[in-house]
């Protein structure tokens, strides 16, 4: 039952976000297209309360349970990313919006969008730490909590292997490569002729 409603959950809000999207591009009614992304959290709420009541009621723990609090930790932190994302490639290919926007690619720029996605990450597994523990109290006695306790495990793995990431590039930062010996570049005398001359045709 539970793996059933987890994957009428992601169905259901991949299908909210084209509604959503559809109303406030296409049929033009933005204010009815929020409303409709609204609706997303209520699934994932729906989800953990469901999983907390199959355990409090003596169900073997496994995988699924504990999965509802990590779908809605990672809905919460990286949704907004994720919609985002989709919203300015729906808005530009059907409303006449600008390209997306791309995230930097070297130096202090791309460190600093490294260090905001693993906040975002973190955040999440923060969140579904949280849940978990909230669903584990709730729980008690009553069932057994330890696939609880093995994703709040996982979720610490998430965290280290995000922060590891955002430091390599603070300590290695990605720059540029240099041009190739013989190639054109900032240095080339004849590089800024070349520019105009391209320019101008």
């Amino acid at each position: 039952m539970i793996v059933t409603l987890i994957v009428a959950c992601e169905v259901g809000f991949w299908l909210l976000l084209a509604a959503g999207l559809s109303l406030r591009y296409l049929a033009r009614m933005p204010r009815a297209g929020v409303a409709v992304l609204l609706l997303e959290p209520l699934l994932e709420l729906v989800l953990l309360i469901v999983t907390a009541i199959d355990l409090k009621n003596g169900a073997t723990p496994g995988l699924k349970h504990g999965l509802a609090a990590v779908y809605i930790g990672f809905s919460v932190a990286l949704g907004h990313s994720m919609i985002k994302w989709v919203d300015q490639r729906f808005a530009h290919r059907f409303a006449g919006g600008p390209p997306p926007v791309k995230p930097p690619k070297y130096g202090m720029a791309r460190t600093v969008h490294e260090w905001k996605t693993a906040g975002q990450w973190v955040l999440a597994a923060v969140i579904a730490m949280a849940l978990l523990q909230g669903a584990a109290w709730y729980v008690g006695d009553s069932g057994d909590i330890s696939s609880l306790r093995n994703w709040q495990t996982k979720m610490l793995f998430v965290i280290g292997i995000n922060v590891a990431i955002a430091l390599s590039y603070t300590i290695w930062p990605k720059e540029p490569k240099e041009p190739e010996k013989g190639e054109p570049g900032q240095g080339d005398p004849g590089h800024g002729e070349k520019a105009g001359l391209a320019e101008r045709h």
